[in-house]
């Protein structure tokens, strides 16, 4: 038996790729969540290439919100480093809440605009 709710998000998947296309002015910020973790990347769509990343398996304290907080922080402080101001922002088929949101909301409030 499929998993209903796995094919219904990679419908949305394939479904918001078709409208979302970074580059290396305002790149892709992708967001991936796992049951236990959460992974961010700046992604430039014309070259095929991750311009930055952040990942909270190094973060052991602290709830998956509070951590997805420290994650958007930290994609957002790597990505101004490295000159990227502006990003579109691909939640990947995730509904835009709880852990989604947290990150994208502290990722704003560090500076990042999309």
């Amino acid at each position: 038996m499929a998993n209903k709710k796995l094919d219904k998000r990679i419908r949305l998947k394939k479904k918001i790729r078709t409208k979302i296309f970074g580059t290396s002015a305002c790149p892709r910020l992708s967001v991936f969540r796992s049951n236990n973790f959460i992974y961010t990347q700046m992604i430039d769509d014309s070259k095929s290439t991750t311009l930055a990343s952040a990942s909270d398996m190094e973060i052991k304290k602290g709830t998956k919100t509070e951590r997805a907080v420290a994650i958007g922080v930290a994609i957002a402080k790597d990505s101004i480093a490295k000159g990227i101001k502006s990003c579109v922002f691909d939640r990947n088929g995730f509904k835009y809440t709880g852990r989604i949101k947290a990150l994208a909301d502290s990722a704003r409030a560090s500076g990042l605009k999309f």
